[in-house]
């Protein structure tokens, strides 16, 4: 019989949900087919170590926020910069509002 890679062929790896247990909190937590595939697409060799909770907190560690007001709305905001005095800033809704508008055009 042929071998299947000398052709080109591609196999299709059929993932299955797996219980995780995360390493800071100790919460189980799925570690999803769709994730899985994800991984194995980017070459990823580790699966997650921590939950989705955990991974966003440890994100945020050492992030230091600063408080400016939207340029467009004049609403109070955070962003995880210092602005500079030459550039808008914008709140998240604003933000959004013209990253959709720039697409449009």
């Amino acid at each position: 019989m042929p071998n299947p890679l000398e052709r080109g062929c591609r196999f299709s790896m059929a993932y299955e949900d797996k219980t995780l247990v995360c390493k800071e909190c100790g919460a189980e937590f799925i570690f999803s087919a769709g994730e899985q595939e994800f991984y194995a697409e980017k070459g990823f060799t580790n699966e997650p170590a921590r939950c989705r909770e955990c991974r966003q907190a440890k994100k945020q560690r050492g992030r230091e926020m600063t408080e400016v007001v939207c340029a467009a709305c004049g609403n109070t905001t955070q962003v995880p910069f210092k602005p500079t005095q030459d550039r808008p800033v914008y709140c998240k809704a604003c933000y959004d509002a013209q990253q959709s508008a720039a697409a449009a055009y």
